[in-house]
């Protein structure tokens, strides 16, 4: 990896769009996510140290234990990072094409492919599988069936690794997708299955790390998996994708029957996964590191 775990943390902005959507959300995980920013400070947090001596140890063994490849944090970075870095690219597209017919200055943009349905559901099982890949190479397991993932889900997902499963859901179905997401998902599963998937460039950088010859089933099986705790979510909360405009709509200027316009400008100005990942790695590090130092 090019950048330390130290920079890496230390570099995450403290208030930003990403911080600003984040913190909106707050509603559907209440008190989940405070965006803790530089590593000392995160590992006070987390430890509740607060002696210079013992949080330089801290610090000197979450250094030691990060750049180990074999412990995993740096893989689960590689995926947290990679699913926002393509991302915005594709969604670069898809708000030129939404956006040029909407916002005049904007026209020019107005030749890039605009991210359709099928794309938009290709993604959000694609995140589901990176998280998958990344929570088992966090944990040092092997990679998780999909039900041995949910399981974990329901039971251990708790600060920056459920605030971002609860934007999962927000941005990448309910606003882009509709109230249905769930029903569109599967029916672009059932109606177009793996050639839907053949040209997406996430699907290309993960494949191989996907278990087993058959990629596709897998990713239907994951995401046929989680599509119970994604309904509960929803429903627990009461989330339509109104619900959530209300709570972002103070810092973003679209009126709120543009809502295919503001899932296409935060795909492209978000990296919500790439940040909460930092955190969830950062966490579980400095979790190991202040007991083995």
């Amino acid at each position: 990896m090019s950048d330390s775990i130290i920079e890496l943390l230390d570099e995450l902005p403290s208030d930003n769009l990403t911080v600003k959507t984040l913190n909106a959300l707050d509603f559907v995980v209440p008190g989940e996510w405070e965006n803790v920013v530089g590593f000392d400070k995160t590992i006070e947090v987390i430890t509740g140290e607060t002696d210079a001596d013992r949080i330089m140890d801290i610090r000197n063994k979450a250094i030691e234990l990060y750049n180990d490849a074999d412990n995993g944090y740096q893989g689960a970075i590689w995926y947290y990072n990679l699913v926002d870095n393509v991302d915005g690219a594709l969604a670069a597209a898809a708000m030129a094409e939404i956006v040029s017919e909407k916002i005049p200055f904007l026209s020019f943009l107005g030749n890039l492919t605009p991210k359709a349905d099928t794309t938009q559901s290709v993604d959000l099982c694609l995140k589901i599988v990176a998280e998958l890949i990344a929570y088992s190479k966090l944990n040092g397991l092997p990679i998780l069936n999909p039900g041995e993932f949910v399981t974990n889900l329901t039971e251990e997902y708790s600060g920056p690794s459920l605030m971002r499963m609860a934007a999962l859901v927000c941005l990448d179905g309910l606003i882009p997708l509709g109230p249905d997401f769930l029903q569109k998902v599967q029916e672009t599963l059932d109606g177009e299955g793996e050639s839907a998937f053949a040209d997406n460039a996430v699907f290309g950088a993960i494949s191989d790390t996907i278990p087993g010859d058959d990629k596709f089933g897998f990713i239907s099986e994951t995401f046929g998996a989680v599509q119970g705790w994604i309904d509960n979510l929803v429903g627990s909360v009461g989330l339509t994708p109104e619900s959530i405009f209300d709570k972002i709509g103070g810092f973003i200027d679209f009126s709120d029957d543009a809502l295919d316009v503001v899932a296409a400008f935060l795909d492209k100005t978000t990296n919500y996964f790439q940040h909460t990942g930092t955190q969830s790695v950062a966490r579980k590090l400095i979790q190991r590191a202040a007991e083995e130092a």
